[in-house]
């Protein structure tokens, strides 16, 4: 193992740490300009370093770009907006 791959998991898990809260607070809006291009690079950072046999690495930034999208696809204005609509549609739906 190299010990490059453990300072780069470490910086992984300290933007997991940070961005978790930001998940679970419904009250949060990240703009998708933010997000989407975030978990993108999480995923690329992921596979290069996983191409380099950096497994921990690659583990950590996966992670981060998968929060990342779950945060644009949660919290975003725009996809919550339109989450919020279907969920209402769909309640509407099955009252009548």
């Amino acid at each position: 193992m190299m010990w490059q791959d453990l300072v780069f998991l470490a910086g992984s898990v300290f933007s997991i740490l940070f961005l978790a809260p930001t998940l679970k607070d419904h009250t949060a809006r990240v703009p998708l300009g933010t997000s989407l291009p975030s978990a993108a690079l999480g995923v690329v950072y992921g596979a290069s370093f996983y191409s380099m046999g950096m497994a921990f690495s690659a583990s950590g930034s996966f992670l981060t770009g998968v929060l990342w999208a779950g945060i644009a696809a949660l919290r975003s204005p725009s996809m919550s907006s339109t989450l919020s609509d279907e969920v209402s549609e769909v309640r509407a739906r099955s009252s009548d």
